[in-house]
């Protein structure tokens, strides 16, 4: 069964990093996804950019809403995510509990599954 590991990070934490320390996590988490991968787990995974690159769409009276971020109410933001084939949910908890991004952010598990279950 499919699993999203959803990095949930604080917004701003990025900017509080060094470029040498933004890149050593960044390499941590590649490392990461190698290792997964080689045990056969890893179907994806992807940094995002943070919210002030991020944009909002809804279509309200048929016509679409684009509000651009940063969103001023967010306290925390995806910044990644490995999706990953896991034979239960515990395995999935236990992968989320290896991945480096727990250090410093909260890794949230969720199955793949279809919106009306």
């Amino acid at each position: 069964m499919a699993h999203m590991l959803l990095i949930m990070e604080p917004v701003g934490q990025r900017g509080t990093r060094t470029e040498a320390e933004g890149r050593e996590a960044y390499d941590r988490m590649l490392r990461w996804g190698d290792s997964l991968r080689e045990r056969g787990l890893l179907l994806a995974s992807e940094s995002l950019k943070s919210l002030d690159a991020a944009s909002r769409v809804a279509v309200r009276g048929g016509k679409p809403q684009v509000i651009d971020g940063p969103f001023a109410e967010a306290k925390e933001m995806v910044g990644g995510f490995f999706l990953v084939d896991c034979k239960t949910r515990e395995e999935a908890v236990a992968l989320a509990a290896e991945c480096p991004a727990a250090q410093w952010a909260t890794v949230e598990v969720r199955p793949l599954a279809p919106c009306y279950e």
